[in-house]
């Protein structure tokens, strides 16, 4: 019995003991949503294995340590949340943690739906996506996002248009190209050409040369002939629904500043091997106006009375008859001129991008300018492009909600004429004794 009553009081002492170096924390776990009471809400001691489970009635009792900082709370399909303790008692709330959202998209009239629940074909691309490929035109931003899409640029000029075909050409010799809709504004997206037909002439842009892809929230491309049934006979090529920036994916809060340049340089990345040897020549006869076959050695110009060489008073230069046409001095020294080098030269490509957006609980904005300098591989090519975006939302009361939406753009182009018309077709049939540059 003595034993017993030892061990008994040994035992009490280690209780108090234990008792004086914890303390209780009591609460209760809901729901952020409807308040309703959690059962099975996992507590613990941060840092440590100590914890236990919410009842049915979402009440907890939990004995920490006396140096305990915070409680974790951590429940299926809700936000986990740390939180500090400050007092004998703690009442959470906790959020739902929406896992797998299903995919969104927009169709007509800047509806969103449930992807699975088209029966056409959506695909989606991200501004993310867009914004990655540093790109200021939006066709060739656009190459390699979406699969069944063909992007073909009419040439590299800068403005030059883009034939976009979405499952192939449906016709040979009508329109192949998808509609355009610009936060609900179809826009068409066929290319013009201004002289001449599709081998000659030159082409003016088509409209998605006016798209800055900074402003871009979201592009969806609707494929198959049932999107036609949304905007009409116009969209039975498809149609690519863009949806621009206006504040309304921003976290509630103060305004949110973005500005961004890109710069990019472009040259040719290879030049044909010309002969430099001979002149210009037409069946081994000398030809002003053609060039058919080669004609004397460029350094024996001046010897071949074909070209007028040593006379008039001229000793050691051979005679041109362009130069004489253009007022120049057509009397020039045997030379090897590099036509092609002095057609090209490096391309220089800025972007700026500055925009002002923020979101409030009764709305949101959103302002943006931006301005697009491009020069051309080829001599006199550019682009000048100048963008302004303003986008506002309001809700007034539940039942009525305002708003506005605007995108200006203006392109200042300079190309030169392609295909059959090209002026690189003088320069690739130059001969290498004629300076093209005067």
């Amino acid at each position: 019995m003595k034993n017993l009553g030892l061990l008994l009081v040994i035992l009490a002492i280690g209780l108090q003991s234990v008792f004086a170096q914890t303390r209780e924390i009591t609460g209760t776990v809901t729901s952020a949503d409807d308040g309703s009471s959690i059962p099975g809400v996992s507590v613990s001691v941060k840092g440590t294995t100590m914890g236990t489970i919410t009842d049915i009635d979402g009440h907890f009792t939990l004995r920490v340590p006396q140096d305990a900082k915070a409680l974790i709370f951590s429940f299926v399909g809700m936000k986990t949340q740390e939180i500090a303790i400050s007092g004998s008692k703690i009442d959470v709330k906790l959020e739902p943690n929406v896992v797998g959202v299903k995919e969104v998209v927009v169709t007509a009239l800047g509806i969103k739906k449930d992807k699975k629940a088209l029966g056409y074909s959506v695909q989606a691309v991200s501004k993310d996506d867009i914004d990655r490929t540093g790109n200021s035109d939006f066709a060739t931003a656009l190459q390699g996002k979406v699969a069944g899409i063909d992007i073909k640029p009419s040439s590299g000029m800068p403005g030059a248009s883009s034939q976009i075909t979405i499952r192939g050409a449906r016709s040979f010799t009508g329109n192949n190209a998808p509609l355009y809709v610009v936060d609900g504004m179809p826009i068409e997206s066929t290319a013009d050409y201004s002289t001449g037909n599709g081998v000659t002439g030159a082409d003016i842009s088509n409209r998605a040369v006016d798209i800055n892809p900074a402003d871009i929230a979201s592009i969806n491309v609707l494929k198959g002939q049932a999107a036609a049934a949304l905007y009409g006979i116009r969209a039975s090529n498809g149609v690519i629904i863009i949806t621009t920036k206006s504040g309304a994916d921003n976290k509630i809060g103060k305004p949110v500043v973005n500005i961004s340049h890109n710069s990019n340089i472009s040259v040719v990345s290879r030049n044909p091997d010309y002969q430099t040897t001979y002149a210009q020549g037409s069946y081994g006869q000398y030809v002003p106006n053609q060039s058919m076959s080669w004609g004397p050695k460029i350094s024996a110009l001046p010897d071949d009375p074909t070209y007028g060489g040593n006379s008039n008073g001229h000793p050691g230069l051979f005679y041109v008859p362009q130069l004489n046409t253009a007022n120049m001095d057509p009397w020039v020294a045997p030379k090897v001129y590099n036509n092609w080098k002095d057609y090209y030269q490096k391309a220089y490509s800025t972007t700026n991008n500055v925009s002002v957006s923020q979101a409030t609980k009764s709305g949101h904005f959103a302002i943006g300018l931006s301005q697009t300098d491009q020069t051309g591989i080829a001599l006199n090519t550019g682009m000048t492009r100048w963008n302004g975006k303003l986008s506002a939302d309001r809700t007034l009361n539940k039942n009525f909600k305002v708003g506005f939406n605007g995108n200006y753009s203006k392109d200042n182009i300079d190309k030169l004429s392609g295909a059959n018309d090209a002026s690189l077709a003088g320069v690739l049939s130059a001969p290498a004794s004629y300076n093209l540059k005067g």
